[in-house]
């Protein structure tokens, strides 16, 4: 079944470009009107109504849309959500026991439903951030010493 398939493709190239015209519109727009707490968002077609949403509502839609623009995926978790520890540790990109050593360690704050054990995705990334800016403390300090020595 090509036809099938090419019409897929079809879809997916007009849909990318439609989010590629939208995001350019949404950054263009968040360009020209910056420290707004409020965006007025007004649909091609829909008359005369207008959608009124947060600034971080507008900015998170110029981020997906930039993402489909280029072909990517996009999933939207609340912090709030619990992940199992596979969910977890593919979020951070380590192996579950791994990840598992830093729940027991109490890196990670974990709760258990039962035997099984849930992590917020809010502490994750927390986590991560902090994780994160030890390893560029690390590598600045390193980058230091080795001028320092005169290695570099």
């Amino acid at each position: 079944m090509p036809g099938l398939v090419d019409d897929a493709a079809a879809r997916r190239d007009s849909g990318a470009e439609l989010a590629r015209r939208a995001a350019r519109r949404i950054s263009e727009y968040l360009t020209t009107h910056p420290g707004a707490d409020q965006d007025t968002i007004r649909g091609e077609l829909a008359g005369d109504d207008a959608l009124v949403v947060p600034r971080e509502a507008t900015v998170l839609l110029a981020r997906i849309l930039l993402l489909l623009a280029q072909g990517e995926s996009v999933n939207v978790t609340p912090d709030s959500a619990e992940l199992t520890t596979q969910q977890a540790a593919d979020f951070l990109n380590v192996s579950r026991p791994y990840l598992i050593r830093l729940l027991e360690s109490g890196e990670i704050p974990f709760r258990l439903v039962g035997t099984h054990r849930r992590v917020r995705f809010r502490d994750l990334h927390e986590y991560r951030s902090r994780d994160d800016l030890e390893r560029r403390g690390a590598a600045d300090d390193l980058t230091a010493l080795t001028q320092e020595l005169g290695l570099y």
